[in-house]
């Protein structure tokens, strides 16, 4: 039934991580004074944003715990107001957003652990 929203959710969960990844041990300081951290963190919830998009209104509605109006929302900044993206959102969903975002993902795709 949601054979290819499997796709875009384990894209979702892989980039989490990887953003997660990438920004351990980083502190705010070193986030701002690192250009490529900054676009690559950007890219990869642009990513994450993107994958949401193409999941089905169906599926969404399957799994409401996680908000995907917030991270379509997200992409849609990022990519429709590129010349001021606010990198104190960025951080806060890096730092805040992203660590329950891999739980909540974790918890509806099989075998996430």
């Amino acid at each position: 039934m949601f054979k290819d929203e499997w796709v875009y959710i384990g894209h979702m969960l892989d980039m989490s991580r990887k953003a997660l990844e990438i920004s351990t041990d980083i502190d705010r300081a070193r986030y701002d004074h690192d250009e490529t951290l900054r676009l690559a963190l950007t890219h990869l919830i642009q990513v994450i944003g993107e994958a949401a998009q193409r999941v089905s209104v169906e599926f969404r509605e399957k799994y409401p715990q996680i908000p995907w109006r917030e991270i379509i929302g997200m992409r849609h900044r990022i990519v429709h107001d590129y010349l001021n993206v606010d990198e104190d959102v960025v951080w806060e969903v890096i730092k805040q957003d992203l660590p329950p975002l891999v739980l909540a993902l974790n918890e509806i795709v099989p075998g996430g652990e």
